[in-house]
């Protein structure tokens, strides 16, 4: 449940800030008849991006074991490659996301009604597909069980409530520090779903050595207080292949060092990263 919170409170909020801006930069504008057709764009956006997680689901559970394992190591591989960009492009574009999305936002409505909706499509879609994609990997390697869902659910709830009270000016917070925890939180994250996906195309043949075990630790139980903490949060398991730790190490070293590596102007990118308005009507920062 934590994994999946985590993803999903990330992911979350980054939509739920794309909305706050968006909305924000409408109601200063004095756009606020556009403001329904953005609604509809982020409405449509979460039902593909539902669906998209669904249609991942179903159309592993129709194939047999062989290709049920190299779909999922396949989809792992992409996932990670996907949310790594992620991680790093906001690393870089915070200091300009904002102006970035009012550029966009200003465009669209000089298009009209059809392009307010589609520009909250593609703003909040990505994000959402981003999510699907990386959730469903997260969820084959945990297993069954309502968990992983639920850990999922409530970390897009818990990030909404986050966005309405920053836009409100309920609360504040440091979304520069936000942003780097979870971001190095998130490829502790897919470092693991990477090494799970490797196993999979162990599994299905594709890759060797799935024989060639880095650890075989009997009595380590997955249901165990320290078993769940290391499965949930690392994806480190019992058995492991010593190609799923040379490839877990081997990412989760230099992507996590590339990472913490200071920014340039860093100050600069954390004003304007903090600076979603504060209420509804309230000039910009």
């Amino acid at each position: 449940m934590l994994q999946t919170f985590l993803t999903g409170l990330r992911e979350g909020l980054e939509a739920a800030l794309v909305v706050s801006i968006l909305m924000s930069f409408m109601v200063r504008s004095g756009h606020r008849d556009r403001i329904p057709a953005l609604w509809a764009g982020v409405a449509v956006a979460v039902i593909i991006s539902f669906g998209f997680g669904a249609l991942l689901h179903y159309t592993s559970a129709s194939m047999s074991f062989e290709a049920q394992e190299a779909f999922g190591g396949i989809l792992s591989i992409v996932a990670v490659v996907f949310v790594t960009w992620m991680v790093f492009w906001m690393r870089r574009a915070a200091r300009t996301l904002k102006g970035e999305l009012h550029d966009k936002m200003s465009a669209a409505i000089e298009i009209g009604t059809i392009g307010v909706f589609t520009a909250a499509l593609l703003a909040v879609g990505r994000e959402g597909l981003e999510t699907a994609l990386f959730l469903y990997p997260t969820f084959q390697a945990q297993g069954a069980g309502a968990g992983p869902a639920v850990g999922a659910l409530l970390g897009i709830v818990t990030a909404v409530v986050m966005g309405v009270l920053l836009y409100r000016g309920v609360v504040s917070m440091n979304l520069a520090a936000f942003f780097k925890v979870t971001g190095a939180a998130l490829i502790v994250i897919a470092a693991g779903v990477l090494a799970y996906g490797v196993h999979d195309l162990q599994e299905a043949g594709i890759l060797p050595g799935i024989d060639t075990l880095a650890w075989d630790v009997d009595g380590w139980e997955i249901t165990s207080w320290y078993g769940a903490l290391l499965k949930g949060i690392f994806n480190l398991g019992p058995q492991m292949t010593v190609l799923e730790v040379i490839v877990y190490l081997g990412y989760l070293i230099p992507t996590m060092t590339l990472f913490l590596r200071p920014v340039h102007d860093r100050r600069s990118a954390d004003r304007e990263v903090d600076s979603v308005p504060a209420a509804v009507g309230e000039p910009a920062r």
